[in-house]
């Protein structure tokens, strides 16, 4: 299954780290990712890859949550088919 990971806030060493870091424990596969830094904000967007017999979206977003709250960002994880629908052109 694959899903979609933004993160925003504002920047500081240690965000890519700490945000894949997470995924990897969670055996979640990151396939395509864009980052940049707007002035003093942090954002990245990150399609990422897992099989859901191991976890679900429910349970990365809340291994996010430390994450989230140690470095002030805002995370928020969705599936790609509800993410690819809200943002159609």
């Amino acid at each position: 299954m694959k899903a979609i990971v933004t993160v925003v806030g504002k920047d500081k060493k240690g965000i890519i780290a700490k945000v894949s870091n997470v995924l990897f424990k969670n055996d979640v596969n990151i396939v395509d990712i864009s980052q940049t830094i707007m002035q003093d904000m942090f954002t990245m967007i990150m399609m990422v890859e897992f099989d859901e017999t191991g976890v679900s979206v429910v349970e990365i977003e809340k291994a996010l949550k430390a994450a989230e709250k140690e470095m002030g960002l805002s995370i928020h994880v969705q599936r790609e088919e509800i993410f690819s629908s809200m943002h159609r052109i």
